[in-house]
C-alpha cells in the first residue's frame, strides 16, 4: 500500500488556501509555476473539485449532469493524457485523481485547451478516494496507468498495487466492469499480474498480457520507459 504517514502541505506552497488539507501521501512537489498558477484560478471551478465538497460517495449523474459510463483514473499525472482519453471516449464521465499538486493544475491546463467536459480532477489518495468517496459496485472502469514503480528493492512495499488493493478496486467495479493497468517496469508488471490474479472477484480477460488499449496514448513516463529499453505491459481484468 501507498505509504500512510499523516502530513500537511506548507503554508507557502503556493496553493490557494481551500487547496490545503490534510492528506495520507507523501507531499510531492514544489510551487506552481505561473501557467499552472494561472489554470488553477481560472479553471478549478470547472473542473476541480476537492474532497471536502462531496457528502459521501460520489454521486456521479450529479456530478456530470447526465448519466455516462463512471470511471476512474488513478494517477493522472500532468494530465495531458487524461484530457485525450476523455476526449475520444465522450461516453465516459471521468473522476481523474492526482496527488501531486503541480499535476493538478497541469492537468486543467490541458482540460480547458482540449476543451473536455467530461472529467471532474479530485486531488486525493487513491485509497481513502476508492473507501470514501466510490460507492461499492458503481464504477465500469478503473485505470491504473504507469504508477510510481518504486524501483528499489527496498522500497517495493510502498508500491501501490497489492491483494488488499486490487480487492479493493473490485469492490468498486460492477459486474462487468474493467481494472486497466499499465507500466514499464516487468517486476511491477508481474506484482500487478499476481495481485489481480489473486483477487477471485477479478479475471484476466486475456491469457497473460493485455493488448494495448486503443484509447490510451503514450505518456511522458511510457516514453521515458520505452527510452530506457523497457517494455511496456497492460493488463486488464474484469469484475465477476
Amino acid at each position: 500500500m501507498q505509504d500512510t504517514r499523516i502530513v500537511t502541505t506548507a503554508p507557502d506552497d503556493g496553493l490557494p488556501a481551500h487547496f490545503r488539507r490534510v492528506v495520507s501521501f507523501h507531499p510531492r512537489g514544489g510551487r506552481l509555476n505561473p501557467v499552472q498558477r494561472r489554470a488553477f484560478e481560472a479553471h478549478a471551478d470547472a473542473w476541480y473539485r476537492d474532497p471536502t465538497d462531496f457528502d459521501g460517495p460520489v454521486d456521479f449523474p450529479a456530478l456530470f449532469g447526465r448519466h455516462g459510463d463512471p470511471v476512474l483514473e488513478i494517477g493522472s499525472g500532468m494530465g495531458e493524457a487524461t484530457a485525450q482519453m476523455a476526449a475520444g471516449r465522450p461516453e465516459i464521465d471521468l473522476v481523474a485523481a492526482e496527488v501531486y499538486k503541480p499535476g493538478v493544475a497541469q492537468t486543467l491546463h490541458h482540460l480547458n485547451r482540449v476543451g473536455v467536459t467530461n472529467v471532474r480532477l479530485v486531488r486525493e489518495d487513491a485509497v481513502a478516494l476508492l473507501t470514501d468517496l466510490i460507492a461499492p459496485a458503481s464504477l465500469a472502469e478503473v485505470w491504473l496507468f504507469f504508477p510510481d514503480p518504486w524501483p528499489k528493492t527496498r522500497h517495493h512495499k510502498r508500491r501501490l498495487v497489492t491483494p488488499d488493493f486490487t480487492a479493493l478496486v473490485a469492490s468498486r467495479l460492477r459486474k462487468g466492469g474493467v481494472f486497466r493497468l499499465a507500466t514499464d517496469w516487468e517486476t511491477y508488471a508481474e506484482q500487478m499480474l499476481a495481485a489481480c490474479t489473486a483477487t477471485r472477484t477479478l479475471r484476466n480477460a486475456n491469457a497473460g498480457w493485455a493488448p494495448r488499449p486503443a484509447f490510451r496514448p503514450p505518456t511522458r513516463f511510457e516514453r521515458r520507459g520505452l527510452a530506457a529499453g523497457h517494455v511496456i505491459r497492460d493488463l486488464e481484468f474484469v469484475r465477476r
